[in-house]
């Protein structure tokens, strides 16, 4: 029986557990993002939303599924873990579109120790392949879609609305590199250095997961890193960015909605799942 590290290798298409080094958590981070999409469909479907270590890793890697941030994030940092790097959680406001409230902590990201610095490492924000920043003001990272990130010191420790700030350039409405080219720094998410408790993921991942008339609760979404783009669904529409090109398409059918989920987001959900979402009712 293959171990837990063994099959996640195996689901995010690599031979063997990287080194300990920048360029092996990049390697990690760039693979998982390839092969487990960013989905929040259990949502829909009335099925909780499960993070502890056992359920993430029964879900996204032996069902092969995929989650939003607090089932990635999880499933990454157990890996990471796994093969050696040392690690911990933090919770991150989510700023898209540059609300004028302090939204709630509705996101997970991981805090790396590596090499003498700390890094930010993301797998579960649902856009650009987002390369390890280095915790360090003004920090600039470039993803392959074209997508530039920077991190900004934005507070003073335990400050509200959080003492770093996650930006990404070009317009507020996407969260990877489809738009071009690109102007203004656009907030993604903002947060702090505080210790994390797991009761603190368990009462965010609720609100986030139960919320009425919020992006998840409201929406069907998918998203997943394309080896020359990128590919996002939303409801029935499809969204296609290949070498700067964009298509789109609509889902007719449930099998047709299944079959793209397969095909497009590698992802494992049967035809009878896809007709009991709530955008297939009424059909």
């Amino acid at each position: 029986m293959k171990t837990r590290l063994a099959a996640y290798l195996d689901r995010i298409g690599l031979d063997a557990a990287p080194a300990l080094t920048l360029e092996g958590l990049a390697t990690i981070l760039a693979a998982h993002r390839r092969f487990i999409a960013f989905e929040n469909l259990d949502v829909r479907l009335g099925r909780g939303i499960r993070i502890d270590s056992d359920s993430v890793f029964d879900k996204l890697v032996l069902k092969r599924r995929g989650g939003y941030c607090f089932e990635q994030n999880r499933l990454l940092a157990d890996m990471l873990r796994e093969i050696g790097f040392e690690l911990r959680p933090l919770l991150a406001r989510v700023r898209l579109g540059a609300p004028d409230i302090i939204p709630v902590r509705s996101h997970v990201t991981l805090l790396v120790a590596l090499e003498g610095r700390l890094w930010i490492a993301e797998g579960g924000f649902g856009g650009s392949d987002l390369p390890a920043l280095p915790l360090e003001d003004g920090a600039q990272a470039a993803s392959p879609d074209g997508a530039r990130h920077r991190l900004r010191k934005v507070g003073d420790a335990g400050a509200l609305s959080g003492e770093w700030l996650l930006e990404r350039a070009g317009p507020h409405s996407a969260t990877d590199g489809r738009a071009q080219p690109h102007q203004d720094w656009q907030p993604q998410y903002s947060f702090d250095l505080a210790h994390v408790a797991p009761d603190d993921l368990e009462q965010c991942n609720h609100w986030t997961s139960t919320r009425p008339a919020t992006r998840f609760t409201t929406l069907h979404i998918a998203s997943i890193v394309l080896p020359d783009g990128f590919a996002s669904m939303t409801d029935r529409a499809l969204t296609l960015y290949r070498h700067g090109e964009k298509t789109e398409r609509a889902i007719a059918t449930p099998a047709d909605y299944a079959a793209t989920l397969r095909d497009v987001f590698r992802l494992e959900f049967s035809e009878i799942e896809a007709g009991a979402l709530p955008l297939f009712a009424l059909l």
